[in-house]
């Protein structure tokens, strides 16, 4: 079984991926990580990566590549990834939704190295904002996906009041049921 969880930003899609996948005994990857990845290697951060996808579909290609080749290929992940669900359509499909200013408190405290460094909650709100825009366009863009409407998924819930193994117990659940 391959599990993919997408979500809103700072719901926990890449602590919930890391624990359910232990819990699993399964393999766990973050295509955020990848992107990041990719953008350090073009001396980029993950915005200016962003940007320049904005026009050019390379920035992209490599992670959804990577998607593409786990869905065919392997078995037993659980991937951290906004549109897992529309390269590996088999997949258990989730969505983590989080209150947008939980969700920017949560990134603020854990600032990743391949982006900027903010000051302030207000400074990453912005730039979450900006991304999850921009992201949204690019998919459309590029795939005519909305990565954000909740329809897509096999299970919705919403992380705002919840520990990252309260989700995890919620997700198990819904497997085993399944």
């Amino acid at each position: 079984m391959i599990i993919t969880i997408s979500g809103r930003q700072g719901a926990g899609k890449s602590t919930v991926t890391e624990k359910l996948a232990k819990k699993l005994g399964y393999k766990s990857c973050s295509m955020g990580d990848l992107r990041g990845r990719i953008a350090i290697k073009h001396g980029l951060t993950i915005d200016e990566l962003n940007e320049i996808g904005k026009k050019h579909i390379w920035t992209d290609k490599e992670a959804d590549d990577e998607l593409i080749r786990i869905g065919k290929e392997e078995n037993n992940y659980v991937i951290d990834t906004w549109i897992g669900y529309h390269f590996i359509p088999n997949s258990k499909k989730i969505f983590l939704d989080v209150d947008s200013m939980v969700g920017t408190k949560r990134i603020f405290r854990d600032q990743r190295p391949d982006e900027q460094k903010k000051d302030s909650v207000k400074e990453v709100k912005k730039m979450l904002e900006k991304r999850l825009h921009d992201s949204w366009k690019r998919y459309k863009k590029y795939y005519n996906i909305d990565f954000l409407n909740k329809k897509n998924y096999d299970l919705v819930i919403d992380t705002t009041n919840l520990i990252a193994d309260e989700t995890v117990n919620k997700i198990l659940l819904f497997i085993k049921k399944k």
